[in-house]
């Protein structure tokens, strides 16, 4: 079985060709999309989520929610398929309780107005590129538009699958956005440049990574994406993630050989497996990622006048204490056809 690494990509020059369905209607100049209402069918099959994502993300945030893929909208150099409709009712509740909501809460209403992508692009099926063994879980474009792949097999049941699919992929490509606006201190690059490896990080083992002062191993592959992946697993992971990550980050570590003197590896992501052993490497990993989270942390506050503390907080709350259900309802309780009319 082929193993696959994933990866975030961040495309920040280019244009970015604008095309519309759905909710979608005419360019305005002063905030990219009318927010005026469309003209929506509620006898459609898909009235109840275009109405949905018309007043929770058109009206408040000048955002589509685009479910509906568009080949115009994607990488034609990947087999694609669309987002199941189901699977994109859920994903649009859980974004706008897991992220919208957040911000709206600890920074205010009008954050995400401003500084939020204008596009989310849901795609059904991940994004695998052969040559190098890797697959797209992201993608964020100028600032503006972010892609998420894999939908079809989102587990609505497990929050840690929805962070390492999803939200940890929302969290890092908004923090590419943020510092797009507003560079970080540039004195973070300089922390890790000597371990920094952009063309194998693939084939690192997390936990040698955490040891060197990485929250990942793609943040190990440069400093603007261990910036992001610094923020997204800071916000993301639970107390007991978190600790366990400054634990691994404290030791070293060693491949493991089989009976056969063989390397183990990973039967799912083929990396290599390792083993803890006394710390030699004299870089003091658990120091370096708290470096790094309190330059981001003083970002957050000196540039966006925001409490990166509360956001986790709020996020870490809300992941451990969301009714799916409910957030369902949302969608499938939107009146239809005559009621809608009434």
């Amino acid at each position: 079985m082929k193993a696959y690494k994933y990866i975030l990509e961040t495309l920040v020059a280019g244009a970015l060709v604008l095309s519309f369905s759905s909710c979608e209607e005419k360019l305005d100049p002063e905030s990219i999309f009318s927010t005026e209402s469309a003209k929506l069918d509620p006898f459609s099959a898909s009235y109840q989520l275009d109405k949905f994502c018309e007043d929770n993300y058109l009206k408040p945030y000048n955002l589509q929610f685009r479910y509906k893929m568009q080949d115009v909208g994607a990488d034609m150099d990947y087999n694609l398929v669309p987002a199941a409709y189901n699977k994109s009712v859920d994903l649009a509740v859980l974004t706008k309780y897991l992220w919208f909501d957040v911000y709206d809460k600890v920074v205010s209403a009008d954050f995400l107005k401003l500084y939020g992508p204008r596009i989310i692009h849901l795609i059904g099926s991940p994004a695998y590129n052969p040559a190098n063994g890797t697959m797209i879980l992201g993608l964020a474009e100028g600032g503006l538009k972010v892609s998420l792949f894999r939908v079809n097999t989102m587990n609505v049941n497990s929050f840690e699958d929805l962070n390492e699919f999803y939200f940890k992929t929302m969290h890092h490509e908004f923090a590419h956005i943020l510092h797009q606006t507003k560079t970080y201190p540039k004195e973070f690059d300089q922390i890790s440049t000597t371990y920094y490896d952009p063309m194998g990080w693939q084939e690192r083992n997390n936990n040698v990574c955490a040891s060197l002062g990485f929250t990942s191993d793609y943040a190990s592959s440069e400093a603007r994406e261990d910036f992001a992946e610094t923020i997204a697993n800071y916000i993301t992971k639970t107390d007991a993630q978190w600790n366990q990550l400054l634990e691994d980050a404290e030791s070293g570590w060693q491949q493991q050989y089989d009976d056969n003197g063989l390397p183990v590896t990973d039967d799912f992501t083929g990396k290599p497996v390792c083993e803890p052993v006394e710390d030699f490497d004299g870089v003091d990993g658990r120091s370096i990622i708290l470096q790094k989270v309190e330059i981001a942390r003083q970002w957050f506050k000196d540039a966006w006048n925001m409490d990166l503390d509360a956001l986790r907080a709020e996020v870490q709350t809300r992941q451990l204490n969301y009714d799916i259900e409910a957030l369902r309802e949302q969608v499938y309780g939107i009146p239809t056809g005559a009621d809608a009319q009434n």
